[in-house]
């Protein structure tokens, strides 16, 4: 009788960072500045346009409204998750991810570390555990490629 194996997949540690950092970074320009819309485009354009009919007819007022709306909508839904998901981690997890990411200042590492009285060691530990933790309540964990294994 053979026995099951499973294998399981590694987190991609860099990407994952990437990825949580970057919704840090734009929940964080977010609630500073809010949304830009943007605008429809009304220059007339007199050069001529030598490619044949597409029969496809253009709406861009509709198509940058729901632009606008659509975006808007999954800035402010990302926000939210952002701010709910830093809210549920631990004291000093949640004082490195709020005053290195969310706060309207940009500060360095450094500064964040001396000013919570931690050494450098302790606050690097503490804030991959606090981007680990932000990766899997956002969903935002990236997984290295399983190599191919032959059953049988």
């Amino acid at each position: 009788m053979k026995q099951l194996r499973f294998i399981l997949p590694e987190i991609d540690r860099e990407a994952t960072r990437k990825k949580v950092e970057e919704a840090l970074e734009t929940a964080r320009i977010y609630k500073q500045i809010g949304f830009v819309r943007r605008e429809m485009k009304q220059t007339p354009s007199y050069e001529p346009r030598f490619h044949g009919a597409t029969n496809a007819v253009g709406k861009p007022a509709e198509e940058c409204a729901v632009w606008n709306v659509d975006t808007e909508e999954r800035l402010r839904s990302l926000t939210e998750r952002v701010e709910q998901a830093v809210s549920r981690l631990g004291r000093t997890e949640r004082e490195i991810i709020e005053k290195r990411y969310l706060e309207d200042e940009e500060t360095f590492d450094y500064q964040v570390w001396s000013e919570i009285g931690m050494s450098e060691r302790t606050y690097y530990r503490a804030k991959s555990r606090a981007f680990y933790k932000l990766a899997f309540m956002l969903c935002l964990e990236v997984y290295t490629p399983l190599p191919e294994v032959a059953i049988g």
